[in-house]
């Protein structure tokens, strides 16, 4: 039956995609991973002055400030959003896929919490 080798190719493409939006891989530069397991990965984020990344996607997930930032988000369909927030704060942030840039003359930094799926019954 073909449909087997169909399949695999299909998710390698899935897998090759999702993996080539993960912000980690995609901006080594900006994102790295501190801490992982199978419940979370948590990422140190820091941009310079008017740095900007490249598109990318992220887990629902909590954000915790560590410095005062102001940015903004360019969505897939081209929309931007700003962004902003003082350090100290933590903020939920939902599922999607994003382009940020730091609007200010000053670095930034923040700690994101990224969700994992929660284990199954069978684990």
């Amino acid at each position: 039956m073909r449909v087997l080798p169909i399949l695999l190719f299909m998710t390698a493409i899935a897998t090759g995609t999702a993996a080539a939006q993960d912000p980690v891989v995609v901006d080594p530069d900006h994102y790295k991973v501190v801490f992982e397991n199978e419940q979370v990965r948590v990422l140190r984020i820091s941009y310079g002055p008017q740095e900007a990344s490249v598109m990318h996607e992220h887990p629902a997930g909590v954000a915790v400030y560590l410095t005062d930032l102001r940015g903004q988000f360019t969505m897939p369909d081209g929309e931007s959003v700003e962004m902003g927030g003082n350090a100290g704060e933590a903020v939920w942030t939902e599922a999607g896929s994003h382009l940020p840039k730091n609007l200010t003359d000053e670095p930034f930094e923040l700690i994101l919490v990224e969700l994992k799926a929660p284990p199954s019954a069978e684990d």
